[in-house]
C-alpha cells in the first residue's frame, strides 16, 4: 500500500492535492458533485478587504492548452469570506484551508493578514503579491523587490498564528531573488507558479478579446514553465514549495514534486473537468506503484 500523505511544515495532508484559488470557488459549490475531504486541502478564491465586482467584461479568453483570464479579484470581502463562506466550507471539509489574500497596498495586506490571524477555521494564508500597488504608480508587488520586501515583512508582523506562503508571479527577470526575499522576510513557504501574463486579438473586430486587453495565463501550457521556476527556487531555500501551473494528471504531480514541490494545486483543469482532482487523486497511487514509489514525500526534490 503506497503512502500519499504529504507534511507542509507542521501541517500533515492526506495526500498533496490543493484546490487552486480562482478556480474551485469557495470550494463549497463543488460538494454536490464530489466528497471533498479526498482533497488535501482548499485555497479559497481571492479576497480583498472590500468587497470587488472584477474587471469589466470580457474576462475569459480561450487559448491553445490554456486560457486567459482578468476577473478582477470579484468577491465579496474578507469579512463576508470568514464569516459566511469559510463557514459553509467548514461544513463539508475537513482538511486545509488556504486563505488567498490580494490588495493595493501594504495596509490592506496588513488588515487582512489580522482578520485571518484570528480565524480558527483557516489553516494558512497564501499572499497573492500579483496585485498592482497603487501607492508605487500600480507596479506589482511581486515584480518590485522592495515592495515585496516590504510586504512580507509587514505581514508576517502581524500573522503571528499561520504559516505565511507567498505566491509568486513569473512575469520577473530572476525569480529565485523574490524567493529569497520571502524566506529572508519569514515566509514559511511559497507557491509557484501564478499566471503568465498573455492577450488573445479577435480577428473580425481586430482588438483584443479581454476588456482589460491583457490577463493570467494558464493551464497545461505552462506547466515547463512552472516546473523550471519550482526546480530552480527549490535549489536556493529551504522553505516548502507548492507548486502551481497547468497540472492535469498525476503523472504531473510526481514531476513536480520531482522538481522540488511539497503539495501541489490544480487550478485551470478543473474548469474543464470539474472531477479532475477527484481523478488525480483517485490515480496517484496507481502512478506510483508504476514508477516503485511507495511513500510520495520521499521523491520531493528528487530530481535534483
Amino acid at each position: 500500500m503506497v503512502d500519499i500523505s504529504v507534511s507542509l511544515g507542521n501541517i500533515n495532508l492526506p495526500n498533496p492535492i490543493i484546490a487552486a484559488s480562482g478556480t474551485f470557488g469557495y470550494g463549497y459549490e463543488f460538494s454536490k458533485y464530489f466528497n471533498l475531504n479526498i482533497l488535501g486541502g482548499i485555497s479559497i478564491k481571492g479576497t480583498t478587504l472590500e468587497p470587488r465586482f472584477g474587471n469589466p467584461t470580457p474576462r475569459i479568453a480561450e487559448c491553445y492548452s490554456g486560457m486567459i483570464n482578468s476577473v478582477g479579484m470579484q468577491n465579496p470581502g474578507i469579512k463576508n469570506v470568514i464569516g459566511e463562506q469559510i463557514p459553509m466550507l467548514r461544513k463539508c471539509f475537513n482538511n486545509l484551508i488556504l486563505a488567498n489574500i490580494g490588495g493595493f497596498s501594504i495596509g490592506e495586506f496588513v488588515a487582512c493578514a489580522k482578520l485571518v490571524n484570528e480565524c480558527d477555521d483557516i489553516g494558512m494564508l497564501e499572499l497573492n503579491v500579483s496585485c498592482p500597488n497603487l501607492h508605487a504608480d500600480g507596479e506589482n508587488f511581486g515584480t518590485s523587490p522592495e515592495a515585496l520586501k516590504e510586504v512580507v515583512k509587514e505581514v508576517r508582523k502581524v500573522l503571528t498564528k499561520k504559516p505565511l506562503y507567498v505566491k509568486l508571479t513569473p512575469n520577473v527577470t530572476d525569480i529565485v531573488k523574490m524567493a529569497k526575499i520571502c524566506e529572508e522576510q519569514g515566509a514559511d513557504g511559497l507557491s509557484l507558479i501564478n499566471t503568465l501574463l498573455g492577450m488573445r486579438i479577435d480577428l473580425a473586430t481586430k482588438k483584443p478579446i479581454i476588456a482589460n486587453k491583457m490577463g493570467g495565463f494558464s493551464g497545461k501550457a505552462i506547466f515547463p514553465v512552472a516546473l523550471r521556476a519550482i526546480y530552480q527556487v527549490y535549489q536556493q531555500v529551504k522553505i516548502p514549495i507548492i507548486g502551481i501551473g497547468g497540472v492535469s494528471s498525476a503523472r504531473d504531480v510526481i514531476e513536480m514534486m520531482l522538481a522540488g514541490a511539497t503539495a501541489v494545486q490544480v487550478g485551470s483543469q478543473t474548469l474543464i473537468n470539474p472531477f479532475a482532482m477527484k481523478e488525480i487523486v483517485a490515480n496517484l497511487p496507481k502512478v506510483m506503484a508504476e514508477y516503485k514509489i511507495n511513500k510520495i514525500q520521499d521523491i520531493i526534490g528528487g530530481g535534483h
